[in-house]
């Protein structure tokens, strides 16, 4: 062999060699995401896979996102937060309040008659998790985001327009607090998830369901009920969510690839979830309306009655968070003022 040649011969093996590092070292990681609805739905679909395809595009292609919908991995919706951190899923969607006393913290934003943005809602609820549950009741996990939905509400097979006009009936409630509320007004609250919902109200197991209207539209609530109880100014009720993530996961990730994650996830991917939740709420109102179904809207005025039965919640539940040692009144105050100061017209855009 020529000097030429073997220098040439070498030259494209020192290519190779470099091409291989350079392969090895473009780490591939894929992340198990794991969640309750039919990928349709809407949380799915506007908020789930915006995160994801963002992550997958901000990596350059070393991160994919495989997602679970449905419950496709096993496990009930319960379960979900316990799967992000045992690592059966990588990374979960779930409501709190499935776990019921668990982050009692986050209850704060359940309370009833509390929240009137979910933009502020979300915002205040991740400066809050910032200041008192990342290292406290979520420090088992890695938390990416935190929103609630839009106007939680009744749906019904009756009317429902005062308190008492619940009397009797069997009502879904989404959270331990909206089922305190159901209680005081003398309906028997029952507890399912989501998912549960439609073939509940068919089979007349419940009389009536609490949901915000953008999950009606994917589990067809206003086929099966014809009335819907919305509140002027503040909320009935909001739930909490997170989008978690498993933290030995999220700990192996190089920390150019754990960048990535985070600059997707945080209070602007917080305030855009819980926004683009509430955002939803029209199209699924207007189905409901184009059924001919009846929509009662309760003012800021009739909601006074309401807002008094309701009181013993919040006494109740400071006097419980301050058995745990936390100052409840102090959390309540919090939340108020960030949500009508720093945090009043939150927005962001993914």
């Amino acid at each position: 062999m020529t000097l030429r040649a073997s220098m040439k011969a070498l030259l494209c093996g020192a290519a190779l060699a470099a091409l291989g590092a350079a392969g090895a070292g473009a780490q591939e990681v894929t992340l198990k995401l794991h969640q309750f609805l039919p990928a349709q739905a809407n949380v799915p679909k506007l908020i789930l896979d915006v995160w994801a395809d963002g992550v997958e595009e901000a990596s350059g292609g070393r991160i994919k996102v495989e997602r679970y919908p449905s419950m496709q991995l096993g496990g009930t919706p319960p379960e979900l937060i316990d799967q992000a951190i045992d690592g059966v899923a990588d990374v979960v969607w779930t409501v709190v309040g499935y776990t019921p006393g668990r982050f009692p913290t986050t209850e704060v934003f359940e309370l009833p008659f509390m929240v009137d943005d979910a933009r502020a809602a979300s915002c205040a609820y991740w400066k809050m998790f910032e200041e008192h549950m990342a290292e406290g009741e979520f420090r088992d996990v890695k938390i990416l985001g935190t929103w609630v939905h839009g106007p939680g509400m009744f749906h019904t097979a009756d009317p429902v327009e005062t308190p008492g006009d619940l009397e009797g009936m069997k009502i879904r409630g989404g959270s331990r607090l909206v089922n305190k509320l159901l209680e005081l007004t003398g309906a028997t609250p029952v507890g399912m998830p989501v998912p549960a919902i439609p073939e509940s109200l068919s089979k007349g197991v419940i009389d009536g369901t609490t949901i915000p209207w953008e999950v009606t539209a994917a589990l067809k609530v206003p086929e099966l009920v014809e009335n819907h109880t919305e509140f002027t100014g503040t909320a009935l009720y909001t739930l909490t969510f997170v989008l978690a993530m498993n933290k030995a996961k999220y700990d192996s990730l190089p920390d150019d690839l754990k960048a990535v994650v985070d600059s997707k996830s945080g209070l602007e991917f917080s305030i855009f979830a819980g926004g683009t939740q509430a955002d939803a709420d029209g199209p699924a109102r207007q189905l409901a309306l184009d059924a001919g179904n009846n929509i009662i809207t309760v003012s800021e005025a009739d909601a006074a009655q309401w807002l008094e039965v309701v009181q013993p919640i919040y006494a109740d539940w400071v006097a419980e968070m301050n058995g745990r040692g936390t100052d409840g009144q102090a959390l309540i105050d919090q939340a108020r003022g960030l949500m009508g100061g720093e945090c009043k017209g939150a927005d962001a855009r993914m």
